[in-house]
């Protein structure tokens, strides 16, 4: 399948970034989200990235109109008729992306690709009550999607052979390096990460050292691009609690148990840079 145009449901930073990469190896997309302002902040964000690209020399020069001419936005699920893929990007909800995966199976037709960029709901869970579940796969981007190569690619009990092999491909036709997991809490990148920043947060709540020195430490001494206090920061501290939630209820083991500091701060709206506020703050 060449997937010369594709729907990508959901314009917030993974959605957004999702759509320029499949734009920007010139496959048509059309964008989705029911927030028209959000569709809007998409847009400009997917130029500047790409403005930003050409200035550095990372894509060659007229990419940015390029890609954004092959974007076209809409509010309305149907846009997506006849699109052999589907990427659903939304909130991680399971009632929100199971009601948008019931419309996409209609809408898209029966031979299409449904995958979701989630990065912790069943994938199994998600194709329950579609028509045909072996279609249904995770097609997990890492943040911030134009620049990290990993593609998680998530098989559920029911997806087939031929959808993983043809969404590995996929990926690697977007550049991107494709690795297929199975369909457990959290998959592998979160189900490592999660604790790890859980464990973290610990650290700084029990007094062990402040988030600078914590970060510090896992930077200089295990060569970690960020320590994982920043991280959490930007991945939103909201995303970082629900991770663990679901670890936590999916695996059943305590050592899955958000620490109490995680949760007075999403309680209090300090959601890291989303917010202005995290373990560190940050300018708006």
């Amino acid at each position: 399948m060449s997937f010369d145009r594709v729907a990508v449901v959901g314009a917030g930073t993974m959605g957004n970034g999702i759509a320029q990469v499949f734009a920007t190896s010139g496959r048509k997309v059309e964008l989705i989200d029911v927030n028209g302002p959000a569709l809007e902040r998409a847009v400009a964000t997917i130029g500047k990235s790409l403005g930003k690209l050409e200035v550095k020399g990372k894509v060659p020069p007229g990419t940015k109109d390029q890609a954004l001419g092959q974007i076209t936005t809409h509010q309305d699920l149907k846009a997506a008729k006849g699109c052999a893929l589907a990427v659903e990007a939304v909130v991680e909800s399971l009632d929100t992306k199971r009601s948008i995966f019931a419309q996409l199976a209609e809408t898209c037709g029966e031979g299409a690709v449904l995958a979701s960029n989630t990065s912790s709901i069943s994938i199994t869970e998600l194709a329950h009550g579609v028509a045909r579940p072996e279609r249904v796969i995770g097609m997990h981007f890492m943040n911030p999607v134009p620049l990290m190569e990993l593609v998680e690619v998530v098989r559920g009990v029911r997806t087939s052979d031929e959808c993983v092999a043809t969404i590995e491909q996929l990926s690697r036709d977007l550049g991107k390096t494709p690795v297929t997991v199975n369909d457990y809490p959290g998959f592998i990148s979160n189900r490592v990460l999660m604790p790890m920043i859980n464990e973290a947060i610990y650290c700084l709540m029990e007094g062990v050292a402040d988030a600078k020195a914590i970060d510090t430490i896992m930077k200089l001494g295990m060569a970690h691009p960020m320590g994982p206090l920043t991280l959490a920061d930007l991945i939103g501290l909201d995303v970082c609690l629900h991770i663990m939630e679901v670890l936590h209820s999916g695996l059943g083991d305590s050592k899955y148990r958000a620490c109490p500091l995680l949760r007075n701060m999403v309680a209090a709206g300090k959601l890291g840079r989303k917010s202005g506020e995290g373990f560190y703050s940050y300018a708006r």
